[in-house]
């Protein structure tokens, strides 16, 4: 009876998306995007990410700056052992925020104009770091950072995303991550080398150069033709399209493609509707992967790098350690943007929890079997108080944490960074696509302030090598979830992948 109730559901469903399964029409699909004109299209993914690219500044920026405001003269400004983590954590909590606020602001205002919004908190942010004359100042200041960081992660993988087609969507949908990672080296670089000439209040002046950079550029960009045709533009959607696509090529057809997915979806997804499994399983499986990705302990090793590094003795000295471990994940992340459309999405996310993995396990065996005077432990030590003490590398067998590391970096720079956020711009339905990608910002930005808080207090009562051996234990759950829930989006249109989850018949991705 079941069955029988479900098939003239399917035969309609296929007959609405007859142009996806046909080979001729295939040969049609793969024409079209020979013909295509990128130039503004990447013009317009650029001038968006400039706001991920800030995103890294202000994410590492307490990187150099903690160290400068320990020794403050000033006792308005001076951070001490309790306020120093919360100067450092408490901006994934104005990001959690920001993913929160981005459920109402990605429908109301749009992704390109979310994107924009963004500049304001950010650069009151910046300002009040670069002005600061107390802690309260310095927190609030990490904390619009941090809440314009939010908005901007939720809002620019749905814009690129929908702007995007096919046979680009995997390379830009990296570009995110590439430009968060050249961000954060654009601080180290700038902390490092311009030290003694910028200290930290002209680092947080510098911050606001990308800002700026990115609300201008916007003002030119058209927003995304999928959310104009949800709000009933259909004439100002199509010329988004005619600009991102070029006039001379048949971006009619792309149109009609759009419009006819639209015309079966409601505006906004009801109530009633989340129990729809087109609906809750894109979500489920978004809000699973952000999950996931900070519980394999991404943050916290950025974060604690540099104190890892010393905690562990590493040969070089921590400042090159961090470096290197930087420039290893911008080339990670290089290669999973030309290789995502190729290779795909899941034989990445394979490949990348698998060497997060080994990479993780190294590193707790190494912590747990090598004696203390060769890994750097110190009696009566915390991990905190370690980082201030003088490296002293007692054997080349200390190259193993580095390298352990690196490959963590790479392993996750290939992968779980950047294919979990295009994925979730990709399958979560238009519908909800605004709502969703927030709820799915404050997953990860609370899980990664969560296990941020708690990983000093663990390492301090357990040893270094328990965070570890769980994250490793995490990176093995990871290849499980991708096995058995991630479908494979690589060269479909967002209208197909809706098809699928609404159908559930696989012929739509094939």
């Amino acid at each position: 009876m079941e069955q029988g109730d479900r098939e003239p559901l399917v035969r309609k469903t296929s007959s609405s998306y007859q142009t996806f399964p046909k080979s001729t029409v295939r040969r049609l699909d793969k024409e079209y995007l020979r013909t295509l004109h990128n130039k503004r299209l990447y013009l317009a993914v650029f001038a968006a990410v400039l706001g991920n690219f800030s995103f890294g500044f202000a994410l590492v920026y307490p990187s150099p700056v903690i160290p400068a405001l320990e020794a403050h003269p000033s006792p308005a400004l001076r951070l001490d052992q309790h306020t120093a983590p919360w100067f450092g954590s408490v901006f994934t909590l104005g990001a959690a925020a920001g993913g929160l606020s981005t459920m109402v602001l990605n429908d109301c205002l749009g992704r390109k104009l979310s994107i924009m919004f963004s500049a304001l908190p950010s650069a009151l942010g910046y300002a009040l770091l670069a002005g600061a004359q107390g802690l309260w100042m310095l927190l609030l200041g990490r904390v619009l950072t941090g809440y314009a960081g939010g908005v901007t992660s939720a809002s620019i993988p749905v814009y690129i995303s929908e702007i995007s087609h096919p046979g680009v969507r995997g390379m830009l949908g990296a570009c995110p991550q590439i430009m968060a990672v050249l961000g954060s080296l654009a601080l180290y670089a700038l902390g490092k080398y311009l030290g003694l000439v910028l200290d930290w209040r002209w680092l947080a002046v510098a911050g606001e150069v990308p800002v700026l950079a990115m609300i201008l550029l916007l003002c030119f960009m058209p927003n995304s033709p999928r959310f104009l045709l949800s709000q009933g533009k259909e004439e100002e959607a199509l010329g988004s399209l005619c600009w991102l696509r070029g006039k001379d090529t048949d971006y009619a057809r792309e149109y009609e493609q759009i419009k006819d997915s639209m015309r079966k979806q409601s505006r906004r997804a009801s109530c009633a509707e989340l129990k729809d499994p087109f609906i809750y399983k894109p979500i489920l499986i978004s809000g699973g992967m952000r999950f996931l990705q900070q519980l394999s302990g991404v943050t916290c090793i950025l974060v604690y790098l540099q104190s890892i590094f010393k905690k562990t003795s590493v040969i070089l000295k921590p400042e090159y350690d961090a470096a290197l471990v930087g420039l290893v994940r911008l080339f990670s992340v290089a290669i999973a943007a030309v290789s995502m459309d190729k290779a795909g999405r899941k034989i990445l996310l394979f490949v990348s929890a698998g060497i997060m993995l080994v990479s993780n396990l190294t590193m707790g065996i190494y912590i747990h079997f090598v004696p203390a005077s060769h890994n750097g432990t110190i009696a009566n030590k915390t991990l905190a108080s370690s980082a201030n003490l003088p490296a002293e590398p007692t054997n080349y067998i200390t190259l193993i944490p580095l390298l352990a590391t690196m490959f963590f970096i790479m392993g996750y720079a290939m992968g779980w960074g950047p294919i979990t956020w295009l994925l979730m711009s990709e399958i979560l339905p238009l519908k909800a696509r605004g709502v969703a990608s927030g709820l799915c910002v404050v997953v990860s930005w609370l899980t990664a302030f969560t296990l941020t808080q708690f990983f000093l207090p663990v390492v301090n009562a357990f040893g270094l090598e328990v965070p570890f051996l769980f994250f490793a234990v995490i990176s093995a759950g990871n290849i499980l979830f991708t096995g058995c829930c991630v479908p494979e989006t690589k060269g479909r249109s967002l209208e197909q992948i809706e098809a699928f989850f609404r159908t559930g018949r696989r012929s739509f991705m094939r």
